[in-house]
């Protein structure tokens, strides 16, 4: 992983140097918000993707961190939206946003950074560039919608799950690597390779972060442990959990999702359960296939140290404890 932690460290300060001034653009309703969620953390992968792709596919000019920062905007808007829709209480270890600014605030803020992600882009004057930004908003948007209504009646649907988190995590992935592309080539081809790289890996990411929400304490992960049973999510762990369940039982934790009545002893108790069952676990070997996916993916690209980077980056997201 050596050349993968070499590579961020280069790049991280100007990724973050760059965030930091475009926020302080913004109005002073909404640029302490957008400061505050910048400046809570965040591994930056999606801005990392975009240059990574963009250099293995032969883009050498400079100009690069307006795309690059424009993905980790979107990310940071759906941050601020998630949080206050959530009544969420804490984001990466700090206090959420919309508790320390107020939610018109939040909300605001939210929009700009998703504005402004959208003007950095049109900056390129490329129309394909503009084009595969407002998809990854349009995809990334409707997963949220879907796990919104799905929090509300909760099943027993792997498929409903993996559209969701293929619309609310991987979506965004797809489109850094796709701009990347786009950027360095007008090869509908390699764009594709990308693409498949990203969508991929991004599953895998958001199925390690749903294993990680039952095993990883919060001082880890700056969330409290099993979050997402607390906020009635159905993730994949909690999926296998029930399957191997009794019906009655199945469809009694299920209401009990749906109406929020999850007292705390049951929740830890549930998180117990997963953990000692291997749920969390079965997750991450499931997140693994994707992994391998995503490497299979990049064989169109040329041999070159961004190729290394990108390979090490598929399989830093199966070690990830955080």
């Amino acid at each position: 992983m050596k050349e993968l932690l070499a590579y961020f460290d280069g790049e991280l300060p100007g990724i973050n140097a760059f965030l930091e001034e475009e926020a302080r653009k913004l109005n002073g309703l909404v640029s302490d918000v957008a400061l505050h969620i910048l400046g809570s953390g965040g591994k930056r992968i999606r801005p990392m993707l975009t240059i990574l792709t963009a250099r293995a596919l032969g883009y050498d000019r400079d100009d690069y961190l307006p795309m690059a920062c424009a993905l980790e905007l979107l990310h940071s808007a759906t941050l601020l939206h998630d949080d206050y829709l959530d009544d969420a209480d804490m984001r990466r270890g700090s206090r959420a946003a919309h508790l320390v600014f107020g939610r018109s605030e939040t909300i605001l803020a939210g929009d700009a950074l998703l504005a402004l992600a959208n003007e950095m882009g049109a900056r390129y004057g490329k129309a394909r560039l503009s084009a595969v930004l407002a998809k990854g908003i349009m995809d990334t948007a409707a997963g949220e919608i879907e796990e919104i209504g799905f929090s509300r009646n909760p099943a027993l649907d792997r498929e409903t799950y993996m559209d969701i988190i293929i619309g609310k995590t991987a979506r965004l992935i797809e489109t850094a690597c796709r701009c990347g592309a786009v950027l360095a080539t007008d090869d509908a081809a390699m764009e594709e390779a990308a693409a498949e790289y990203g969508l991929n890996l991004g599953i895998a990411f958001q199925l390690v972060d749903d294993a990680l929400d039952y095993v990883s304490p919060s001082s880890e992960t700056g969330k409290p442990e099993g979050g997402d049973l607390k906020e009635g999510k159905v993730t994949l762990p909690l999926i296998l959990l029930m399957e191997q369940a009794d019906e009655v039982a199945a469809e009694e934790l299920l209401d009990a999702l749906r109406e929020r009545r999850l007292s705390a002893e049951q929740c830890t108790d549930i998180v117990t359960q997963v953990r000692d069952g291997g749920y969390a676990d079965r997750t991450r070997d499931e997140a693994a296939a994707y992994v391998q996916k995503a490497k299979d993916a990049l064989g169109p690209f040329p041999d070159c140290p961004e190729l290394t980077v990108l390979r090490q980056a598929a399989e830093y997201v199966l070690t990830r404890t955080k």
